[in-house]
């Protein structure tokens, strides 16, 4: 073999080196691309910190601020009473429930003979039907009739411990003409003579919630029940929470189709119930109050008889305070609050009532109108 045959050409020579330097350097650079992309990928799987809340600065405002409490009650009729008959003689007819109670008017039949209904706060207790006879009886029979627009003459003169009488009205010639006029036009026996058992007197309008008699049962049994004619709805409360709730107090009615309604408080009970073993189980209960209220508008619930709701009462009230929000406290290694300025500087406060999303706030740093960092 000669040596220009053996002998590789001197430019084939490098052309090979360059070429595999190139695949090398390839493949290196494919490797570090690649342990590249994976060591992106592996940092973009990590959790990523959490950034600081945003924070801006608002003004401390004068505002009223409110606290209040929702609580569970029953829409219904209240205010039900037991009617029961007086007198000798038989229930020979009975009002349909849901009737409305209307002065003047038969509640039920005894002996074929229509029971009526007064209004007032006094039982016939006695027969009224000789004139002079005075008392609490003589005089709702009086206002009665007059409601029902029958003349009974000059105004009954009152009589009192003074006279040597009953406290109440007198009862006149005029009076008792009156009753007798009033006897001929409902179709009763024109007596000018009230006796027990021919009226029931009623503290006012009602409705007939239930029957208890039987046509043929005696008379001087219990009859049926009456309820108010205005829905309410019944709360118990806690009885040692339940001192910021008044009578008039506004509250809230949540209906159970979520609609809310206004309403007032129309009785706070003075009777605690519970506070001892006072369940099936014999396990003490929370001495409660039964406090009582009435949707402002009867409409809005003229299509429920009865009902759950939710009663939102006001508990504390707090008038023209300095308020921020509460994202705008900040907690003091020492206790207590404080307000950031926007300069950084930190401003001690004493924080009273909080109310939805906001807070009261005091101190002697701070003012109305004064800008403090807030991340709310």
């Amino acid at each position: 073999m000669s040596s220009t045959e053996s002998a590789p050409a001197p430019g084939r020579s490098r052309g090979r080196r360059v070429a595999v330097v190139a695949v090398a350097l390839t493949v290196l650079a494919g490797g570090a691309a690649g342990a590249m992309a994976l060591s992106a990928h592996g940092r973009d799987q990590q959790p990523k910190k959490a950034g600081a809340p945003s924070a801006g600065t608002i003004k401390i405002v004068r505002a009223d601020l409110a606290d209040s409490r929702t609580l569970p009650g029953a829409l219904g009729f209240g205010g039900q009473r037991t009617v029961k008959g007086t007198g000798k003689g038989a229930v020979t007819k009975l009002p349909k429930t849901d009737t409305t109670v209307a002065r003047g008017k038969p509640l039920y039949w005894v002996d074929d003979r229509p029971v009526m209904v007064f209004f007032g706060d006094t039982p016939v207790f006695r027969t009224l039907g000789t004139a002079g006879t005075s008392g609490r009886d003589v005089t709702v029979l009086a206002e009665n009739l007059r409601a029902l627009g029958y003349d009974t003459g000059p105004t009954p003169r009152a009589t009192g411990p003074a006279d040597g009488a009953e406290p109440g009205t007198e009862l006149t010639p005029a009076l008792l003409a009156a009753l007798k006029r009033w006897q001929h036009d409902t179709g009763q026996q024109e007596t000018g003579k009230l006796v027990p058992g021919q009226v029931v007197v009623l503290p006012g309008p009602y409705r007939v919630s239930g029957i208890k008699a039987q046509l043929g049962d005696p008379a001087a049994e219990e009859i049926l029940t009456v309820t108010s004619v205005h829905k309410s709805v019944r709360v118990k409360v806690e009885a040692q929470e339940s001192g910021p709730i008044h009578k008039g107090d506004p509250v809230t009615l949540t209906l159970p189709d979520t609609k809310t309604v206004p309403g007032k408080v129309t009785s706070v009970g003075q009777t605690v119930q519970g506070g001892a073993d006072d369940d099936a189980s014999g396990s003490p209960s929370d001495a409660t109050l039964q406090v009582t209220v009435e949707p402002t508008d009867s409409a809005a619930v003229k299509n429920l008889s009865s009902a759950s709701v939710q009663v939102t009462f006001t508990t504390e009230k707090r008038k023209q305070v300095l308020t921020v929000p509460v994202g705008s406290l900040l907690a003091l290694r020492e206790g207590g609050y404080a307000l950031q300025r926007p300069g950084g500087q930190l401003v001690a406060v004493k924080t009273g009532l909080f109310s939805k999303g906001m807070v009261e706030v005091s101190g002697a740093g701070i003012k109305e109108g004064d800008r403090v960092v807030t991340t709310s």
